[in-house]
């Protein structure tokens, strides 16, 4: 039986650092005020002419794959996670194909927004332990500085998200220690329009973007934060437990928790859930904000270079998002 393992991590966050203090040139907003909503005190902001998000995702899966020892020439597929892509179509995947030089190779775009990460490591999973493939590039990226409404209408959402991405290479081996145990994927579209952008959408008259869709706010994100903070606390709880059940496992087994970064009170809520110690959890939206499909990779990579990921520790990956998405992955480093 053949079976995947990380092998190598990677990540890139841009230099432009956007303090909470910054914001407050847009909009009326204070420190406090967004330290108490979200834990968030900074984020990164793309640089333009410098960062695409293609370009993000190009340095982070360098990083991965230097870390791995190896050449990207030797990469059977590429699965890219992104909700702000460089262009309408195609998308980034091949973009950053193209930088690396990897002409050829299969690539498989995923827009499962906050959950994406999670999503693109299930299918590279899967590819690798049907024995189609030996090594899979997973890659979470976003820019979405730009589309967010910094003014004090847009405040809500506009200080929860920043820029960065992050990845992991996936190769094949016949370890029962050292590998992804399981991976459990969900989604209730009844709740599409709690968290969406409706344009640009195809199923419109004419073009499929005008001025007038830009003016009436069509471009902006549309939030329902009390019943996405409701949903998420519980499916996030849920999907942990689904992954350690199908393991026979329990909580007090993980020893580190990598969930997305959507909002410190959430991780809060699920780590006192779970019975966790601060220590057992990852948590840097304090300096990130919300990275969407980059926040999980993000988090995985820098817990790694801080050394809180050992041989032999169970870490369990678990996000939610927009759609809604939930989703959760079991691994054994």
């Amino acid at each position: 039986m053949t079976y995947s393992r990380i092998t190598g991590l990677g990540y890139y966050v841009p230099e432009n650092v956007v303090t909470n203090q910054d914001l407050t040139q847009w909009m009326e907003t204070s420190d406090e005020w967004i330290q108490e909503r979200t834990g968030i005190r900074e984020r990164r902001y793309f640089t333009y002419g410098k960062d695409t998000n293609a370009s993000m995702a190009a340095a982070a899966s360098r990083q991965a794959l230097d870390r791995a020892g190896l050449s990207p020439g030797v990469v059977d597929v590429i699965v890219y996670a992104t909700i702000t892509p460089d262009y309408f179509f195609p998308g980034s995947a091949f973009l950053m194909q193209r930088e690396l030089g990897m002409e050829g190779k299969p690539v498989i775009d995923i827009r499962e927004q906050c959950s994406g990460f999670v999503y693109a490591l299930s299918i590279a999973d899967q590819f690798i332990k049907s024995g189609m493939y030996r090594t899979a590039l997973v890659v979470g990226s976003e820019i979405q500085s730009t589309w967010i409404d910094k003014s004090t209408a847009g405040r809500n959402v506009a200080v929860i998200f920043g820029d960065g991405a992050g990845a992991a290479v996936l190769q094949a081996t016949p370890s029962l220690d050292h590998r992804i145990l399981s991976t459990h994927l969900h989604a209730d579209g009844r709740y599409a329009e709690d968290l969406y952008v409706r344009e640009p959408g195809s199923s419109r008259p004419n073009r499929a973007a005008t001025k007038e869709m830009v003016d009436e706010g069509g471009f902006d994100v549309v939030m329902n934060g009390n019943a996405v903070f409701k949903h998420a606390v519980l499916r996030f709880s849920e999907v942990i437990e689904e992954a350690l059940a199908a393991n026979g496992l329990t909580p007090g087994d993980i020893d580190l928790l990598v969930p997305h970064q959507a909002n410190i009170r959430i991780s809060e809520y699920v780590r006192q859930q779970m019975g966790l110690s601060e220590q057992q959890v990852v948590n840097n939206i304090q300096r990130y904000g919300n990275t969407t499909a980059a926040s999980i990779p993000i988090a995985l990579a820098e817990a790694w270079e801080q050394g809180r990921i050992k041989e032999g520790d169970l870490l369990c990956l678990a996000a939610f998002g927009s759609g809604f998405t939930w989703a959760s992955a079991l691994i054994r480093w």
